[in-house]
């Protein structure tokens, strides 16, 4: 599973790492330090990537199964 977090849609409001620490990191202002890219979900965490994507209001996060 990889997941993919929009740069232009991500506003900072950490819904996704409050559901999915392991799977989304955010930086010193609450935007997800891997805006722009593409990445893989770690092993197991899938569930938790998904939740945390449904969590976001903007729907920057893409999951790509």
């Amino acid at each position: 599973m990889i997941v993919k977090i929009d740069r232009d849609l991500c506003t900072g409001n950490g819904r996704c790492w409050h559901y999915a620490p392991d799977v989304y990191d955010l930086d010193d202002n609450g935007y997800n330090k891997r805006r722009g890219e593409e990445y893989d979900v770690p092993a197991g965490a899938e569930d938790d990537a998904q939740i945390g994507a449904a969590s976001c209001p903007e729907q920057a996060i893409t999951i790509i199964e």
